[in-house]
């Protein structure tokens, strides 16, 4: 904003003396034979900054502060140059003294916090954590409470024990989901769990056959375990079961948080003992994602053709599918005419 003054003496002969403050241009009117010295008392007057906060910086001339070394230099010869002037006014002064005031005044001192121990993170840890995990969980949105189903997976994938044995041995998991008891179940076993292409995809059962409760923590954990050291080996041999004791034995020193707790009222089931963990490091089937985030699953008797197939057509195949190998199961009690399990 400009501020214009005009001495009570002017006339056509005055000029007219332009200084820039604050970014702010204030124009001043003096007679032609004003001095700097004339400049500095209108400042101090109008603007309220004394002579000893003024600085002027006029092009061509340097920096001029009172006492000026030339106190009778002519404004006249100033009226074309830039003059930029630097200072506070009293008001600006006066505030920022009463602020170093109150901070340097003394302070009662309060209670003495006790020391917090430095938390030392150990970022190779946190790096490890971040790239040897399940990266995906997922649950099946046509079963009821799939939210549940998920936090169970997040219960699994945040377990102390699991991370330490993932982080052992370098397990990278794309996608870790939930199974479908209906399309795993046969009148002789039902699948606990499945390694697709070696840890490509993992799935558990999580759920009852019912679908109203889910079955202790600790004996899928044991089963997850079991389904990573198919990671590495795939046929049941020796040097799975060795891999297999030994992710286990981990597992359960590395639980410092005690996981398996029950909580909640919900349902848990234990397994019997016709119940199978799976039919080993399974590379065949298909895995499709479906639209809207549902998953579909092959049958573990017969693949179901997905593709196109709605989850609706998929599931009466997978029904149909589970139907006749019961009706086989009957007509040759022996197992002689029963598909491989």
């Amino acid at each position: 904003m400009a501020l214009n003054s005009t001495s009570p003496s002017a006339s056509g002969d005055d000029i007219q003396l332009t200084v820039a403050h604050h970014g702010n241009p204030v124009t001043f009117s003096f007679s032609r034979n004003a001095t700097l010295n004339d400049l500095s008392e209108r400042v101090s007057a109008q603007l309220s900054i004394p002579p000893p906060n003024q600085k002027f910086l006029v092009a061509k001339h340097g920096l001029q502060k009172p006492p000026f070394k030339d106190p009778t230099l002519p404004l006249s010869g100033l009226a074309s140059s830039k003059i930029t002037l630097m200072g506070s006014t009293t008001a600006e002064v006066s505030s920022l003294n009463s602020s170093i005031a109150a901070a340097s005044a003394p302070r009662r001192p309060g209670p003495i916090k006790p020391a917090t121990p430095a938390r030392n993170r150990d970022y190779r840890k946190t790096q490890e954590e971040a790239q040897y995990t399940f990266h995906t969980l997922r649950s099946l949105p046509h079963l009821p409470n799939p939210e549940r189903s998920l936090r169970f997976l997040e219960r699994l994938r945040d377990d102390a024990g699991i991370k330490a044995a993932m982080r052992a041995h370098k397990f990278s998991v794309p996608l870790l989901t939930e199974m479908d008891p209906a399309m795993h179940t046969t009148h002789e076993s039902r699948t606990l769990g499945l390694n697709r292409n070696q840890g490509e995809v993992i799935e558990l059962r999580l759920r009852t056959d019912a679908y109203d409760g889910y079955r202790d923590y600790k004996t899928i954990r044991k089963t997850l375990c079991h389904e990573l050291a198919h990671n590495v080996w795939g046929p049941h041999d020796r040097n799975f079961w060795n891999l297999c004791k030994q992710i286990e034995k981990e597992v359960d020193r590395d639980d410092w948080r005690a996981g398996g707790r029950s909580v909640g009222n919900e349902e848990y089931y234990e397994p019997a003992e016709e119940e199978l963990y799976d039919h080993g490091g399974w590379a065949g089937g298909e895995f499709v994602l479906g639209r809207g985030g549902e998953t579909v699953v092959s049958s573990a008797g017969g693949d179901v053709p997905a593709g196109s197939l709605s989850r609706r057509d998929v599931l009466a195949r997978a029904a149909e599918e589970r139907m006749k190998r019961e009706k086989q199961a009957k007509e040759h009690p022996d197992g002689g005419g029963s598909p491989a399990a």
